[in-house]
């Protein structure tokens, strides 16, 4: 009996010392972190009357994803200095933010810790051993995929995460007017219930995007990336391209692509079929400089088709951008005005690159690289 006493005195004091150590060291608010340079600003084209695609290229960091309310107030400065350049037309512009803008939510609340480690590996161990029993318990009920860590890590955050999601976009939408194409969040079977986000923690991962309207409601439907990349598949599934959908705006009918769906001829079907004029691509390139870089073909899936496979070692991976992706296959379609817009910033050990490129009258426009938050806004003729 007494050994059996101290064992079980000894695993409550491991119970309180583990509690103690998870809860301790959360930030509640934090300031946004400061851009590195000054904001740049373009515009294409000229007013019409016809509204505007407005490509925000925010600099993220960890430090933003501390609560849902540094995250906001840091998109928030984006938005306003598109409002004080006299950019913001009301429910006629869509403003796009890059992909993966909300998944780094799964750090929201985190300690202090985690926010600050000089690697994401350091971050999401953190956050792991923050949630322990959840995290071993979604370990031991993992699917088979190649990286259940990551899957596990995900769904025990996707409740929180959603809603941080909902609020954090629904609130900028609300707020300027305006609509918004929320860049994108990997999330366990999200579904529209009533009009909200809802998740189903133990079910498959996707990445996903939304439209919010000018009310700060998430237009329906959700959008699901159907060509996830080589790392992206080790946890999470895949869309269907068939349910790629469009959408009925002021300012005219939107098409709505994930980063690598933007690459593969049979996601533009239903945006041909449904005569869309516009398109949005929010993407992620990780990796500093990695546009500089020899482009390895196809990442995720074959090469399309249509594909020069010479080109194969030969384009650096921003030309490949320019040549393949969307702002060489949306005119095709009929699309005369887009962006695609990528995730710049320094989150933890990631890395980022690539710089806003746009389609104004049907003719591509490539902005240059920049290790800077921009602005692109592209007037739709």
């Amino acid at each position: 009996m007494r050994v059996l006493r101290f064992v079980l005195v000894a695993l409550a004091a491991c119970w309180a010392a583990w509690f103690l150590w998870a809860i301790a060291g959360r930030p509640t608010d934090t300031a946004p972190s400061p851009d590195p340079a000054p904001l740049q600003m373009h515009s294409l084209g000229s007013p019409q009357g016809r509204g505007n695609l407005l490509a925000l290229q925010p600099w993220l960091t960890a430090q933003d994803y501390a609560s849902a309310t540094t995250l906001e107030r840091k998109l928030a400065s984006y938005l306003q200095a598109a409002f004080d350049a006299g950019w913001l037309q009301g429910p006629k512009t869509i403003a796009v933010f890059p992909e993966y803008t909300g998944t780094w939510l799964v750090a929201e609340g985190e300690k202090r810790s985690a926010i600050d480690a000089a690697d994401v590996g350091t971050a999401m161990t953190t956050v792991a051993l923050t949630h322990l029993p959840s995290f071993l318990y979604r370990m031991a009920t993992a699917p088979a995929v190649a990286a259940p860590d990551k899957w596990a890590l995900f769904t025990l955050k996707a409740e929180s995460m959603a809603a941080s999601y909902e609020a954090v976009f629904g609130n900028l939408s609300r707020r300027f007017g305006v609509h918004v194409v929320a860049g994108s969040i990997v999330l366990p079977q999200p579904e529209l219930v009533d009009g909200h986000l809802r998740v189903h923690p133990g079910a498959p991962l996707v990445n996903m995007s939304a439209l919010f309207g000018p009310d700060g409601r998430i237009v329906p439907p959700l959008v699901i990336k159907a060509f996830p990349i080589d790392d992206e598949k080790t946890f999470t599934n895949a869309g269907a391209t068939g349910q790629l959908p469009v959408f009925n705006t002021p300012a005219g009918t939107l098409a709505l692509l994930i980063c690598a769906d933007a690459w593969y001829p049979q996601a533009y079907a239903n945006a041909r079929q449904a005569g869309a004029t516009l398109m949005a691509v929010p993407s992620f390139s990780a990796g500093d400089r990695a546009w500089q870089v020899p482009w390895g073909g196809y990442n995720g899936a074959p090469n399309a088709a249509d594909v020069d496979t010479r080109d194969i070692g030969r384009l650096t991976e921003a030309q490949a951008w320019q040549k393949y992706a969307m702002v060489a296959r949306a005119p095709r379609q009929g699309v005369h005005t887009g962006v695609n817009v990528f995730l710049r910033g320094q989150l933890w050990d990631l890395g980022s690159d690539g710089a806003t490129l746009a389609v104004h009258a049907g003719q591509a426009v490539a902005q240059p690289v920049r290790a800077s938050a921009t602005i692109t806004n592209v007037w739709i003729p």
